[in-house]
């Protein structure tokens, strides 16, 4: 259940928030893996499937493939073939592909670093170009995967039904400084206690500012 709090979120509610996110999850995301190939690619591979499912295939499937020439000119059923274990993986050969083709067409080699660039290749929505924005080049952006989607709702930062008003929302809401920091930690915190269902709010550091109600309780022993 999930309904609206009187409580409205400000500036200030917004920025503890973050600082105590941020102190508790300070680790860098799954998808960060250090190069905007990298993180690109890993984040087509992401979608509908786990950070884990990615990262256990990622070392082979680099190997097979390591550059974006490579992914280029390759047959898009080797991709689907090396990329099997994870989910939609026949659709995201091919978006790879493409995408590799275009990075090497259209911005010589060079993965671009901005949002109206990165959503004109294949397999690559705003999430991603969101994600890549942020992880590979530090460029303020908001990603607003399925955690970040529920989480802004339940604290009542945002109230949008698609995941582009929330992030339009966030915009407005969080100081721009801060952008990077909510798909950074709300991830591992929805993974850990603001879990889909039923929210864990007895173990929450943040629940003094959460608008949503009623709190659930620690279930008791049987």
């Amino acid at each position: 259940m999930w309904s609206p709090n009187p409580m409205k979120s400000t500036n200030q509610s917004v920025t503890k928030t973050l600082a105590v996110l941020r102190r508790c999850y300070p680790q860098k995301p799954d998808m960060d893996l250090g190069h905007p190939d990298d993180t690109l690619i890993a984040t087509i591979l992401s979608a509908r499937t786990t950070d884990a499912q990615v990262l256990k295939m990622w070392p082979a499937f680099r190997k097979r493939f390591p550059t974006m020439r490579s992914l280029a000119d390759a047959d898009a059923a080797d991709i689907a073939k090396s990329i099997s274990t994870i989910g939609m993986y026949r659709t995201k050969a091919k978006s790879i592909k493409g995408m590799a083709k275009m990075v090497l067409s259209d911005f010589g080699g060079t993965v671009p670093k901005t949002m109206e660039e990165l959503v004109t290749l294949p397999g690559v929505g705003r999430k991603t170009a969101s994600c890549v924005l942020s992880y590979a080049f530090g460029i303020p952006a908001i990603a607003v995967d399925t955690h970040v989607f529920r989480i802004s709702r339940r604290l009542g930062w945002a109230k949008g039904k698609d995941p582009e008003k929330v992030e339009t929302e966030l915009r407005a809401l969080v100081p721009k400084r801060l952008w990077n920091e909510i798909n950074r930690t709300m991830v591992r915190f929805g993974r850990d206690v603001c879990v889909g269902g039923t929210p864990r709010c007895w173990r929450c550091p943040i629940a003094i500012w959460c608008a949503y109600t009623p709190k659930t309780a620690e279930p008791k022993p049987r």
